[in-house]
């Protein structure tokens, strides 16, 4: 596909931040997902370079033609047991999907989920999101009835998991 042989992934920087938070926000809207208690009301959406220092985490952002095309990371949600990640702010603009960017973003999060030594990913969703839920479950994720963790996303009540190592 010739879209993927321009894309680039790399680290989240700094000057990242807006232009994600914007992509972010504008999947909310256009899913018509809830504001409150999700990531479209979190203080740290304008600052994810920040946030993505911590200790094993890492936030991936796919590049097209010098456009960010969408995220994806792994970060050591609060509460979790210590051999279990999250997979957050899986994230494209409507330009970017059906064209493997997500797919490639989330194998390349999961394959650093592994090389941190994670033995688990946990992620959290929304009904708002069921296409999204279905390619979590093609890739091997099974939902919980229940939350993990402290992700201080109250509005989530999709959740999931998967063994990775």
């Amino acid at each position: 596909m010739k879209m993927m042989d321009n894309m680039i992934i790399k680290q989240v920087k700094k000057e990242d931040n807006l232009s994600l938070a914007h992509i972010i926000r504008t999947v909310f809207e256009e899913h018509d997902a809830p504001k409150c208690g999700t990531v479209y009301s979190d203080p740290s959406t304008f600052s994810l370079y920040e946030l993505f220092e911590k200790e094993k985490s890492v936030l991936w952002v796919a590049h097209l033609n010098n456009e960010i095309m969408g995220c994806c990371g792994v970060y050591p949600t609060e509460g979790l047991q210590e051999d279990t990640a999250e997979l957050v702010k899986l994230y494209l603009p409507a330009k970017a999907r059906g064209k493997g960017i997500g797919k490639a973003l989330m194998e390349k999060s999961i394959a650093s989920a592994i090389a941190f030594g994670y033995k688990k990913i946990y992620l959290e969703s929304l009904p708002n999101y069921a296409k999204a839920v279905s390619i979590y479950e093609k890739s091997g994720f099974v939902k919980l009835d229940h939350p993990l963790g402290n992700s201080g996303h109250s509005s989530c009540n999709i959740w999931m998991i998967k063994e990775i190592g």
